[in-house]
Order: C-alpha cells, then sequence, then structure tokens
C-alpha cells in the first residue's frame, strides 16, 4: 500500500506542476493542455498541466445539438483516450492514478471513527453520469448557445478544491461574483471531505461517473484479476482489507473494483493473481460467491 500511495503522490504532483501562474497569472494553456489526464484532476486548476476526461466529455456533448462537427471531433479524441486507458488499465486509474482518489485514502486515515454506507446508494453515481455529464450538456443550452458543463459547474468537488478556492486566493476581482452555486459547492466539497475521512473512498463509491465509466472495462481491459479455489484458505482477509467493501471472487472485476491489489497481496495462499489477457472469460468473471460466505457455510456445515 505504501509504495502505491507514494506513485498515487507523485503523479499527483506532476499533473499539478505548473507554477507559471505566479509569474504569469491565470491558467496553463499550453500543449500538455491537450493532453487528456486519465484521473479527477481540475482542468482551472492554476497549477494542472493537462485537461481531464470528464470535463472533455462534457464539452463534446455541450455542441452536439449545434455543432455536431465540433463534437464529433472531440469525441473522436476522447474515445480514443477512454480506450487506451480504460483497455491497458482499467479503474488502475482509480487506484493507483487520480489525485482525488489519493487524497480521499490519506484522509481516511486521520483516527476518527469509521461508519459504514448503504451499497444501495452507489447507483448515485450512475444518476450523475447519465444526467448531469451526459443528459443535461445536450438538453439545456447556456447563453452562448451551447450546453454547459454541469457535472463541473455544480457538483465536482476536485473543481472547487483545486480551482474554486484557489482562484478566488488569487484573484480577488473574483470575489464579487461569488453567488450561492459558489457556497452549494464549498458545502458539498466539505461534506464530501468529511465523509471521506469517516468512510473510505466516499466520492469513489457513491458519485464518481469517471470510475463508472473505467469500470466497463475491467472485465475487457489487458489486466484482470483471477481467484484460484485449490489455493485459497477462505479466511476472508482479502474482503476485510477490501476499500470498495466487494464480494470475492464474485466481484473481483466488477466496476466497482480500482484495481488497488490489495486483496492480492495480503493473501498468504497467493490465490489471487493478476493477470494479462484480452480475451473474454465471462465463466470466471462471474463466480456467484463471496469467500466470507463460503467460510460460515463450512462453519455450519461442521455443526
Amino acid at each position: 500500500m505504501k509504495k502505491r500511495n507514494f506513485i498515487q503522490f507523485l503523479i499527483a504532483i506532476w499533473a499539478n506542476s505548473y507554477l507559471g501562474f505566479l509569474i504569469e497569472g491565470g491558467i496553463y494553456t499550453g500543449r500538455l493542455k491537450n493532453l487528456c489526464f486519465p484521473g479527477l484532476n481540475c482542468y482551472s486548476c492554476p497549477l494542472a498541466l493537462t485537461a481531464p476526461p470528464l470535463r472533455i466529455l462534457q464539452h463534446v456533448m455541450a455542441p452536439l445539438r449545434t455543432l455536431p462537427v465540433v463534437a464529433l471531433k472531440g469525441a473522436l479524441y476522447l474515445t480514443g483516450s477512454l480506450l487506451l486507458y480504460g483497455l491497458l488499465l482499467g479503474r488502475f486509474v482509480c487506484g493507483w492514478i487520480c489525485p482525488f482518489g489519493f487524497l480521499q485514502e490519506m484522509l481516511y486515515r486521520l483516527p476518527l471513527p469509521k461508519v459504514g454506507l448503504p451499497r444501495a446508494l452507489r447507483f448515485l453515481k450512475w444518476a450523475l453520469l447519465v444526467g448531469l455529464v451526459l443528459a443535461l450538456p445536450v438538453a439545456f443550452k447556456g447563453e452562448t448557445g451551447y450546453g454547459e458543463v454541469w457535472f463541473c459547474r455544480i457538483f465536482c468537488p476536485a473543481g472547487t478544491l483545486e480551482a474554486g478556492l484557489p482562484n478566488l486566493i488569487l484573484e480577488p476581482q473574483l470575489r464579487s461574483l461569488i453567488g450561492g452555486l459558489f457556497y452549494w459547492k464549498v458545502v458539498l466539497l466539505v461534506v464530501i471531505l468529511l465523509g471521506a475521512i469517516l468512510y473510505l473512498r466516499i466520492f469513489c463509491k457513491l458519485f464518481c461517473p469517471l470510475g463508472l465509466i473505467y469500470g466497463f472495462f475491467n472485465r475487457l481491459g489487458l489486466f484482470r484479476l483471477r481467484w484460484q479455489e485449490k489455493n485459497c484458505l477462505f479466511c476472508g482477509l482479502c474482503e476485510k482489507i477490501c476499500p470498495m467493501e466487494l464480494k470475492i471472487p464474485q466481484e473481483l472485476n466488477s466496476v466497482e473494483c480500482i484495481r488497488c491489489l490489495n486483496c492480492l497481496n495480503s493473501c498468504p495462499t497467493r490465490s489471487i493473481e493478476l493477470k494479462r489477457s484480452f480475451r473474454l472469460e465471462s465463466r470466471l468473471d462471474r463466480l456467484p460467491f463471496s469467500v466470507t460466505e463460503k467460510r460460515h457455510a463450512f462453519r455450519r456445515e461442521d455443526f
């Protein structure tokens, strides 16, 4: 875990390493800004070098009705980027690259009480993806005649943390523009950061549309996790250490798995392996049980 967190830290620093704003002001607009960074990192952050996929996706959807040719060009670039990241990495992006995921893990280490939340709440990220990221930018036009980037505008906590608050500090003249929407986003940011202290990766589990997109590739990408029954002790350690609270092996390659590899590294008999293959193996991806449930079943049989 320490190695993974160190890699997350280095990537977060690189993605936000532009110091030119101290001299020139504003945000970076050089060539790297055309690069699609795989994780959740705000485009408007004064330190940001790249653009995140969710912003590009919303900008593709926004002019879809008015300028479909422009939207198509952006869609081709975005599709290529997501296919590259998705097929090669899947949700490795979430477990090893995403700066906001790293921040949540660090906050969870604070010595405060922890809570659990119903898994049914995870449907919220589906609603955010379909509603704010895909549907609303097409359905509603702004003053310019194009759709708005609704997820960035009214929800994204990374945007408030990395861009909204820093830009207010760096450019005091912007403070006159503060309105109810800004206060809403600050409150939302505080709730999510406090939630991250109490519930591990709360944003990833409940709200992140980008993680959901990458999750679709978990059963199709180059890397997949495999469970070997012959070696398993059914101790349940893999499930206890999973930050996403997954059932193993049932959900090893589900959309929820962030590929942190905690299960693989903690297994005393190495019953979980990371395999490389583009071949579909549906039978191995849909093992309908949990090792903890199996262990309890074995104990009941013994009695």
